[in-house]
């Protein structure tokens, strides 16, 4: 596991285009607690009905929640479940001016009918609508002004007609000419329509279909065929619980292990996975360390029920789990600690790595922590030069939840983090101070 700072440190916020198919997703959630005297079935009792953005637009609410600035392009009708997705979206800070709309087209709607926190049923309204010739051109007509404000392009394709092949080459032409990431999430069996795309992220099932080979074929083969014929410069096959396969045109493999504690419902977790990506190419991360985090957050989103939205902050808590040095931060990886920090009370201690682990030190780290999961304990090191045993040793204590090795400048932190309650180690005890900053003040003292 690549360290959490080495890669959320790196993250800010991006502008992404999603192009794609848009839905209602309507959660009608409730107990059955008697079989229907009419028919051998359950009824259901309904508790709630909510509605949200699906398909692409299900993509769009998982970047917005990672922090990125999305632009839509889509297709909605003249109807109630178009009204609703363009104002879900828009309330959500989507950019929804893209938004096209077409006569006689309904937008497409899928009931899940839950209860106790089972999926019974589903119910889908929906045609498969190909998109007329003119609203064709008029969407690629207005994609080279988009393109401009766009650091990636996110293709949500469920097959329901908007994303004709004409539309699929004109927006990856004309993104690959501006040097600008096209990942792909796939429908159908025929690849060849995102020919030239960076990323293409289809499930185990789909590369099959696409690879036209037998289940028995090795991943590899698959892989391969599909990247030669499709001219793709990465494939990303999602494997359900064995977790996800990177593959590159040199016939470079990489696994990553699935990362869930349990699963819920697997709905939307290929969405989660496509964002992820996204704001990881647009931020420039390298794609391996990308589809660790992809898998990570796809593995958070299938322990809920429904199509779940993960932001930066769940993710730190969730590395931190796996690794005790993600809990050590330094100037540079700020960022990734005020992410992991979003919504919890914390304290700060400064303490000094030449004073050692003494008594007084441990005794003050048992007095500070806390069993609530919303607080947290930061260790501030304020030597300019620390024992790495010591910030070692600390980083393997339960006590301890977060450290920061000393700020060049510690008005960076005081910006960033404004804790509860502030200390500083003294030889015989912590000291209680008015302000972060006034560790600064003691710096100086002591030093």
């Amino acid at each position: 596991m690549v360290k959490l700072s080495g890669m959320l440190s790196r993250f800010s916020p991006v502008r992404v285009l999603v192009i794609g198919d848009l839905m209602v997703d309507t959660y009608t959630t409730g107990k059955v607690r008697r079989i229907s005297p009419e028919a051998p079935v359950s009824v259901l009792h309904v508790e709630k009905e909510e509605s949200r953005p699906g398909g692409a637009g299900n993509v769009m609410l998982n970047l917005v929640s990672l922090g990125a600035k999305v632009i839509a392009v889509g297709r909605i009708g003249y109807d109630l479940g178009g009204e609703q997705l363009r104002d879900s979206l828009e309330s959500e800070g989507v950019d929804v001016e893209n938004l096209v709309l077409q006569k006689g087209y309904k937008t497409p709607v899928k009931n899940r009918l839950i209860a106790d926190a089972q999926q019974v049923l589903r119910v889908d309204f929906e045609t498969v609508t190909p998109l007329p010739d003119l609203l064709e051109q008029e969407v690629i007509d207005r994609l080279p002004p988009l393109l401009e404000k766009v650091q990636v392009v996110a293709i949500s394709d469920y097959g329901k007609g908007f994303l004709t092949r004409n539309l699929l080459q004109a927006v990856i032409t004309m993104a690959t000419e501006r040097g600008i990431s096209v990942i792909v999430d796939p429908k159908g069996a025929d690849f060849s329509k995102y020919y030239g795309a960076t990323v293409i992220k289809p499930n185990k099932h789909e590369a099959y279909a696409a690879a036209k080979l037998p289940s028995e074929a090795p991943l590899e083969q698959v892989a391969q065929e599909i990247l030669t014929t499709c001219q793709v410069g990465m494939l990303l096959i999602t494997r359900s619980e064995e977790g996800i396969s990177l593959f590159n045109r040199e016939g470079q493999r990489a696994d990553f292990p699935v990362q869930s504690k349990e699963v819920k419902d697997v709905t939307g977790a290929g969405d989660t996975v496509l964002a992820m990506i996204s704001v990881a190419l647009a931020n420039g991360l390298d794609i391996k360390y990308g589809a660790q985090l992809a898998n990570i957050a796809a593995g958070m989103a299938i322990e809920r029920l429904g199509c779940a939205r993960i932001n930066l902050s769940e993710i730190a808590v969730r590395l931190l789990e796996f690794d005790v040095e993600n809990k050590i931060f330094d100037e540079e990886h700020l960022f990734a600690l005020q992410q992991a920090l979003k919504g919890k009370r914390y304290t700060v201690l400064g303490v000094d790595s030449s004073h050692g682990m003494s008594t007084a030190l441990f005794r003050t780290l048992r007095k500070l922590s806390s069993r609530d999961l919303e607080k947290k304990l930061i260790v501030y090191v304020r030597d300019t030069d620390p024992d790495e045993e010591f910030v070692s040793l600390l980083s393997s204590l339960a006590e301890v939840d977060f450290i920061v090795l000393q700020c060049e400048s510690l008005k960076n932190l005081c910006d960033i983090i404004h804790p509860n309650q502030v200390y500083v180690m003294e030889e015989t005890g912590h000291v209680a101070l008015n302000h972060l900053g006034d560790l600064l003040s003691r710096v100086l003292v002591n030093y």
